[in-house]
């Protein structure tokens, strides 16, 4: 479904923000992308979905080359980014229509995933309102909702838990499940690392630009006492 190929980024001929990754992501897989601050997981995501181009690599997206193809791969995935920026002086049903279109989401089903996601992210009351007057995690629950709208091949969040409240943390989290359990796959960062240990079927870690990791939660702990935390903190701690 996702494949990176040796991809590296660097910023005016400085050393790599992200060196020579390779990973892939199989249909129907949650993958939790882990790493400390500034280690370039940010950089990756924003490759992978065509914000910025790698120096050198390839990004393949359900057989498309999104470097060649950019617009034909990116029908396979939708983003939410780490932020809600969102243009903000219309309303929220005309973003959700929005998205539709552009993913070519027919009108029987729009509506009846409009009604499903915001009553579940309990929005549906604001969707009439300009998205100006909604809060943080409000906005944050409109992003998640148009992401989720046309069903996308490949989910890609960063950092999706922040500004949201528990109960909406948890329902986000039974989504996810869902949507891999339909053949779906998940690529997400976060900083939760008992949410990553919980919920994903492999983790990759980041650290300095370097994937230094890639396996199941288990077998990056090895010792079964220990937590992912734990094991994450060792792993990329500076010497």
């Amino acid at each position: 479904m996702l494949v990176l190929k040796n991809v590296s980024k660097s910023y005016d001929n400085s050393k790599n923000a992200v060196d020579k990754i390779s990973l892939e992501i199989k249909k129907g897989e949650i993958i939790g992308f882990i790493g400390p601050n500034g280690a370039g997981k940010t950089t990756t995501i924003k490759m992978i979905t065509g914000i910025i181009s790698p120096t050198e690599g390839d990004i393949v997206i359900n057989g498309v080359d999104i470097s060649k193809a950019p617009i034909e791969a990116k029908k396979n995935f939708t983003y939410v980014p780490d932020h809600p920026s969102i243009f903000d002086a219309i309303k929220g049903i005309d973003y959700l229509n929005f998205i539709a279109d552009m993913y070519e989401v027919s009108i029987k089903d729009r509506k009846e995933r409009i009604e499903r996601f915001t009553k579940v992210f309990q929005i549906y009351d604001a969707l009439a309102q300009t998205i100006n007057s909604y809060s943080h995690g409000m906005r944050q629950k409109l992003l998640l909702s148009g992401a989720l709208l046309p069903n996308p091949n490949l989910f890609i969040l960063d950092e999706p838990l922040v500004g949201l409240d528990p109960h909406s943390a948890k329902l986000l989290k039974d989504l996810m499940k869902e949507h891999c359990r339909n053949g779906g796959t998940i690529f997400f960062s976060s900083h939760v690392l008992e949410v990553v240990e919980n919920l994903c079927d492999r983790v990759a870690i980041i650290h300095k630009g370097k994937l230094i990791a890639c396996d199941t939660p288990d077998n990056i702990k090895k010792n079964k006492d220990l937590t992912l935390e734990e094991v994450f903190l060792e792993m990329t701690k500076d010497e």
